[in-house]
Protein backbone atom coordinates (compact mmCIF):
# COMPACT_ATOMS: atom_id res chain seq x y z
CA UNK A 1 0.00 0.00 0.00
CA UNK A 2 1.26 3.46 -0.91
CA UNK A 3 0.62 6.77 0.81
CA UNK A 4 -1.29 7.74 -2.33
CA UNK A 5 -3.74 4.89 -1.72
CA UNK A 6 -4.97 6.24 1.64
CA UNK A 7 -8.66 7.05 1.84
CA UNK A 8 -9.95 10.39 3.15
CA UNK A 9 -11.09 8.56 6.31
CA UNK A 10 -7.57 7.19 6.85
CA UNK A 11 -6.10 10.68 6.38
CA UNK A 12 -8.61 12.06 8.90
CA UNK A 13 -7.62 9.37 11.39
CA UNK A 14 -3.94 10.16 10.95
CA UNK A 15 -4.66 13.87 11.36
CA UNK A 16 -6.78 13.24 14.46
CA UNK A 17 -4.09 11.02 16.01
CA UNK A 18 -1.47 13.64 15.23
CA UNK A 19 -3.54 16.39 16.90
CA UNK A 20 -4.20 14.17 19.90
CA UNK A 21 -0.46 13.53 20.24
CA UNK A 22 0.21 17.29 20.15
CA UNK A 23 -2.36 17.83 22.91
CA UNK A 24 -0.78 15.06 25.01
CA UNK A 25 2.63 16.73 24.67
CA UNK A 26 1.46 20.11 25.95
CA UNK A 27 1.51 19.20 29.65
CA UNK A 28 4.99 17.75 29.23
CA UNK A 29 6.23 20.96 27.61
CA UNK A 30 4.59 23.02 30.36
CA UNK A 31 6.23 20.78 32.98
CA UNK A 32 9.58 21.16 31.27
CA UNK A 33 9.24 24.97 31.16
CA UNK A 34 8.12 25.10 34.80
CA UNK A 35 10.94 22.82 35.89
CA UNK A 36 13.44 25.15 34.23
CA UNK A 37 11.93 28.08 36.12
CA UNK A 38 11.95 26.09 39.35
CA UNK A 39 15.67 25.44 38.91
CA UNK A 40 16.09 29.22 39.20
CA UNK A 41 13.39 30.12 41.71
CA UNK A 42 13.26 27.02 43.91
CA UNK A 43 15.93 24.49 42.93
CA UNK A 44 15.13 21.02 44.23
CA UNK A 45 18.65 20.59 45.60
CA UNK A 46 18.00 23.51 47.99
CA UNK A 47 14.54 22.35 49.08
CA UNK A 48 15.23 19.22 51.09
CA UNK A 49 13.55 19.34 54.46
CA UNK A 50 11.08 21.80 55.92
CA UNK A 51 13.07 24.97 55.27
CA UNK A 52 14.52 26.23 52.01
CA UNK A 53 18.28 26.83 52.19
CA UNK A 54 17.99 30.59 51.52
CA UNK A 55 15.65 30.90 54.53
CA UNK A 56 18.16 29.14 56.78
CA UNK A 57 20.96 31.44 55.56
CA UNK A 58 18.74 34.47 56.22
CA UNK A 59 17.89 33.22 59.72
CA UNK A 60 21.53 32.55 60.58
CA UNK A 61 22.76 35.95 59.34
CA UNK A 62 22.53 39.56 60.42
CA UNK A 63 20.74 41.81 57.95
CA UNK A 64 24.12 43.16 56.75
CA UNK A 65 25.53 39.66 56.31
CA UNK A 66 22.47 38.49 54.39
CA UNK A 67 22.52 41.54 52.12
CA UNK A 68 26.22 40.87 51.46
CA UNK A 69 25.41 37.25 50.65
CA UNK A 70 22.75 38.35 48.17
CA UNK A 71 25.02 40.98 46.58
CA UNK A 72 27.79 38.42 46.24
CA UNK A 73 25.49 36.00 44.44
CA UNK A 74 24.27 38.72 42.06
CA UNK A 75 27.89 39.48 41.19
CA UNK A 76 28.82 35.79 40.87
CA UNK A 77 26.02 34.95 38.41
CA UNK A 78 26.51 38.08 36.30
CA UNK A 79 30.26 37.47 36.26
CA UNK A 80 30.06 33.88 35.01
CA UNK A 81 26.98 33.89 32.76
CA UNK A 82 28.93 33.87 29.48
CA UNK A 83 31.04 30.92 30.62
CA UNK A 84 28.52 28.64 32.24
CA UNK A 85 24.72 28.72 32.01
CA UNK A 86 24.11 31.93 30.01
CA UNK A 87 20.50 33.04 30.46
CA UNK A 88 19.91 30.68 33.38
CA UNK A 89 22.70 32.43 35.30
CA UNK A 90 21.23 35.83 34.45
CA UNK A 91 17.88 34.65 35.78
CA UNK A 92 19.61 33.53 38.97
CA UNK A 93 21.30 36.94 39.25
CA UNK A 94 17.91 38.61 38.82
CA UNK A 95 16.41 36.32 41.47
CA UNK A 96 19.10 37.33 43.98
CA UNK A 97 18.77 40.99 43.01
CA UNK A 98 14.99 40.83 43.52
CA UNK A 99 15.59 39.17 46.89
CA UNK A 100 18.08 41.92 47.80
CA UNK A 101 15.57 44.61 46.81
CA UNK A 102 12.91 42.89 48.91
CA UNK A 103 15.34 42.68 51.85
CA UNK A 104 16.31 46.37 51.60
CA UNK A 105 12.65 47.42 51.31
CA UNK A 106 11.80 45.34 54.41
CA UNK A 107 14.69 46.89 56.35
CA UNK A 108 13.76 50.44 55.30
CA UNK A 109 10.16 49.80 56.35
CA UNK A 110 11.19 48.39 59.74
CA UNK A 111 13.45 51.38 60.49
CA UNK A 112 10.66 53.92 60.01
Amino acid sequence: MSIDDATPEEWNEVNMNSQQKKDEDKPFIAKLWNSQLDEVNHPTHYNNGKVECIEAIDSASTKEEFEGYLRGNVLKYVWRFRYKDNVKDLRKARWYLDKLIEQVNDNVGSES
